[in-house]
């Protein structure tokens, strides 16, 4: 059960905002799902009512699986480049998103028989276009997907080094945690950061905080994706708050894993009042049934914002991307211009 609607909504949808965890294929927008899914028969549904069904989960095994199926849709490069079209369009004029920096898998798209050229030509073309036509600014992380190992750390390193277009700035692994231990990551990671990109690994989602503290000792994260867990360590709290490393916290997200079990239960409270770098974002906000604006009214009612606490969040998000620094001054001025207009 989510918390109650917010007063601050319309406040809220009206909010610059800089997305920084989420995930490319996650964010696809039900219809676009649905398009895929009328091309590619198969075991995703193509009617809208059966696919709020079909994002059921029961756990986050489950999501992984249901995950895959829509990442089956991908079969050519254009089914890339409406997709990626689609999700900017989304972010930009629903959402108020200015700089989202967009996760990508090319691994799974490879698998799928999509050449990596093919495939960052159909995001790049994409994201030059949405730009011109929504005035969002998009960058690229591209992520291991850990359940296929390390050799798809190499595999994705490659891409990277190789055929990485000038707007990749970051280098991640997500997937399942257990059963997939950060540190064998390590050798991968450091040639990523050596190369320029940061590093941004989910870790201490569905695992104990050691899962984070692995992904702060052995692959040099720069911030962490979801770090859930690291409310049960003190001294990794502690370490979090000292070093200014930024969580990437996705409320919704962890419920509908069960991550989490409940709203009133989620460690966002913790972290924030504990003075860690928290930022709000959506991860797949489709299949979790929220968008980046429900998660900002959910962190709102969790954490007692009002509307300048809330802007203090966007702000957050700004000053935790890698966007240049003047860049990020002209994003946080427009915060403040909407702030005190809308106030």
């Amino acid at each position: 059960m989510s918390p109650d609607p917010s007063p601050y909504a319309v406040f809220v949808a009206g909010l610059p905002k800089a997305e920084l965890h989420v995930h490319h294929v996650g964010s696809a927008p039900p219809r676009t799902v649905a398009a895929l899914a009328e091309r590619h028969p198969g075991t995703v549904p193509s009617d809208l009512d059966e696919l709020r069904e079909f994002y059921r989960f029961r756990d986050f095994a489950h999501f992984i699986e249901v995950y895959l199926a829509v990442v089956d849709l991908l079969r050519d490069p254009e089914d890339i480049r409406l997709l990626t079209y689609e999700i900017a369009e989304e972010l930009a004029l629903q959402q108020r998103v200015r700089y989202a920096e967009v996760t990508l898998t090319p691994h799974t798209s490879v698998l799928a028989g999509i050449a990596v050229e093919a495939f960052v030509e159909a995001v790049e073309d994409a994201r030059v276009a949405a730009e011109r036509d929504h005035g969002i600014v998009l960058r690229w992380c591209f992520d291991i997907p850990g359940e296929f190992g390390l050799p798809a750390g190499e595999e994705t390193l490659r891409y990277a080094l190789d055929h990485g277009p000038e707007t990749l700035v970051g280098f991640g692994l997500g997937g399942p945690e257990i059963g997939v231990g950060r540190t064998q990551f390590k050798d991968v990671f450091d040639r990523a950061r050596a190369a320029g990109l940061h590093s941004v690994p989910h870790a201490g989602e569905t695992t104990g905080p050691e899962t984070v503290w692995d992904a702060l000792r052995d692959l040099g994260a720069e911030r962490i994706g979801h770090g859930t867990s690291s409310v049960q360590d003190p001294e990794l709290l502690a370490y979090l708050v000292e070093r200014r490393i930024p969580l990437e916290v996705c409320p919704t997200s962890n419920i509908a894993t069960r991550a989490v079990a409940r709203f009133e239960e989620h460690p966002i409270r913790t972290m924030y009042d504990a003075g860690a770098v928290v930022t709000v974002n959506s991860d797949d906000p489709p299949m979790f049934g929220t968008t980046l604006n429900r998660e900002y009214e959910i962190a709102a009612e969790l954490l007692d914002l009002d509307r300048r606490g809330i802007a203090g969040l966007a702000a957050t998000a700004v000053r935790a991307s890698f966007l240049p620094e003047v860049d990020q001054g002209r994003l946080l001025e427009e915060i403040d211009a909407y702030t005190r207009t809308a106030g």
